[in-house]
């Protein structure tokens, strides 16, 4: 499946209230940045994911979403799909990203 560029545009809007979070395409897919430090993503499959810590993979389990899962290398990533219904609402999508991407700064200090 291809990259669907309207999702993508789609997902930044509905970003909008996080300032500063922007798109840049990467392997095939688009990495959400804020201060050159990536959050979120979305996949070549048109799948958006939040980056997570260990604190936050409750909250994700709590939702029912699951881990994103490179195949290709057989392990993990640190990112999980985001629920619908946050995707859905300008202020939930705030609070989640704010959420990730204070997790991609804390990881990025270890």
């Amino acid at each position: 499946m291809a990259l669907n560029q309207e999702y993508v545009d789609y997902i930044v809007d509905q970003l909008s209230e996080f300032e500063g979070a922007s798109p840049r395409k990467m392997f095939g897919g688009v990495g959400i940045f804020k201060d050159k430090i990536m959050f979120a993503m979305i996949t070549s499959e048109n799948a958006f994911y939040f980056r997570v810590n260990d604190e936050l993979i409750p909250k994700f389990e709590a939702e029912g979403m699951k881990p994103f899962d490179h195949a290709k290398k057989g392990k993990g990533m640190p990112y999980w799909s985001a629920p619908a219904n946050i995707i859905e609402d300008k202020q939930l999508m705030k609070q989640w990203a704010e959420d990730s991407y204070e997790a991609a700064i804390l990881a990025k200090k270890k």
